[in-house]
């Protein structure tokens, strides 16, 4: 699962979109990104806004009824909702980190997960809603069962792209085979994780401070 997140290394970021050859505004830095809100898609060579919790072309309304914020690698060939957007419309979202919530001590600790080397780029699919005044563009993040040494803090984990995976995911002329090892739960890059304010569960609360370390840090190498 991936529920928030952050997108603060604008340094990263521009890095991603000129290895990407994706001419940009950089938007400023945001904390503690919730579903619904906007991100920053990245699609067919450029970069736009979008809502971040999926609504299908062919739905009668935009809901939230249905979880459509994060789409289950293992059926994206079932769903139909997921099906035609993981053929022909993927797409990445960028973020310098994610949170998740494990419990400890009888509550739920928040704990910062980044990779301090570069920007995390996030498989995701995207859909365009014409049903309103104007057209709605959305999206939603791919997720896989968690790799191993994950599994301590959750049970899914976003899909995490290296930038080769990046650059065939992002071709939507390719087709990808729903078996293909880049949709293994398998950590790809070096992440290092700690502890952080619990007053991030707030996703109002955007204070920068609230992301500082409260604990010792932990790290989990690629390949397990």
């Amino acid at each position: 699962m991936c529920g928030r997140f952050n997108m603060t290394d604008m340094p990263g970021l521009q890095n991603l979109l000129d290895e990407l050859a994706i001419d940009l505004q950089l938007p400023g830095p945001r904390y503690n990104i919730a579903p619904t809100e906007d991100v920053l898609l990245l699609r067919d060579g450029q970069g736009n806004p979008a809502r971040w919790w999926l609504v299908p072309s062919w739905a009668k309304e935009v809901s939230t009824r249905y979880s459509m914020f994060n789409a289950r690698a293992e059926s994206l060939t079932r769903s139909p909702a997921f099906r035609e957007p993981f053929r022909t419309q993927r797409g990445v979202v960028p973020m310098s980190s994610f949170i998740e919530w494990r419990k400890e001590r009888g509550q739920k600790q928040p704990w910062l997960i980044t990779n301090e080397d570069r920007t995390l780029t996030v498989a995701a699919l995207w859909d365009v809603w014409e049903g309103g005044s104007s057209p709605l563009l959305s999206c939603t993040l791919v997720t896989t069962e968690a790799a191993e040494s994950f599994k301590p803090w959750h049970n899914r984990m976003p899909l995490m792209l290296t930038r080769e995976e990046c650059r065939l995911w992002l071709d939507n002329r390719e087709t990808i085979d729903p078996e293909d090892r880049m949709l293994a739960p398998v950590l790809k890059e070096n992440l290092r994780l700690y502890p952080i304010s619990r007053g991030v569960g707030n996703a109002s609360n955007k204070d920068p401070e609230l992301f500082e370390p409260s604990g010792e840090s932990v790290v989990l190498p690629a390949g397990r």
